[in-house]
């Protein structure tokens, strides 16, 4: 009886001890969850940029109306975070004129090079280029009214990391658009409820959604500001 119930002692310090040296342990159960529940992003836009300016897409888009929506008008500060071409960039800052400013934000170094080229090109002074990261803008503290992300939201590998990055440098009532369409993530798109859910997370709210962009049932209009 005492020999069986030492060999049992034996296995259960056995047990522990490889249990100790796991490397999972010490970590809480939704923390190991976490590490594997990502969810699936699109690889980033890398070739011809001009692609993004084909003839109609201002209709195609309803650009006017979007910028209605998100209360762009003259002297008003943008953000156009994944700016690529920076196609929105020139549009914004026409519209919010030279007593205003707009910031074309992307991470790939190309991008930034063709939008300053195309500022200098089409005589737009009020636009200013920034490199930023895949988990943060890196915009000025309180200078931004309005931001858009174009379709690139789906390529965000770090979606809740870059709105939380975002939010400091929102004014109050600043407004936060994102445009994209339904997918799962790597097929260029991404669930729009997915969006709401991560931009919660980032400490934003949903204040309204439309869906009239494109008209073709599959692209949605989401704005959210500061909780």
């Amino acid at each position: 009886m005492i020999r069986f119930l030492s060999l049992r002692c034996f296995r259960l310090v056995l047990f522990a001890s490889v249990l100790a040296l796991s490397p999972l342990a010490g970590f809480p159960v939704s923390a190991q969850t976490t590490a594997v529940d990502q969810r699936k992003t699109s690889t980033p836009y890398s070739g011809d940029l001009s692609i993004f300016d084909s003839p109609g897409r201002d209709e195609r888009l309803q650009v006017n109306r979007v910028m209605d929506m998100l209360s762009i008008e003259p002297g008003k500060s943008v953000a156009d975070v994944g700016a690529g071409s920076g196609w929105f960039s020139v549009r914004a800052a026409r519209r919010v004129t030279d007593k205003g400013m707009v910031y074309a934000v992307d991470i790939n170094p190309k991008a930034i090079e063709y939008i300053k080229q195309r500022a200098e090109r089409e005589k737009l002074h009020n636009v200013k280029t920034i490199l930023g990261r895949e988990d943060d803008p890196l915009l000025p503290p309180a200078s931004i009214d309005a931001v858009l992300l174009l379709k690139t939201y789906h390529e965000v590998a770090k979606p809740v990391a870059l709105l939380s990055n975002l939010r400091p440098s929102l004014k109050p009532g600043a407004l936060v658009g994102i445009i994209d369409r339904n997918g799962n993530g790597e097929d260029h798109g991404v669930k729009s409820e997915v969006v709401v859910r991560e931009a919660a997370e980032a400490g934003l709210k949903l204040v309204s959604q439309s869906e009239f962009v494109k008209g073709d049932d599959m692209d949605y209009f989401l704005i959210f500001t500061l909780k």
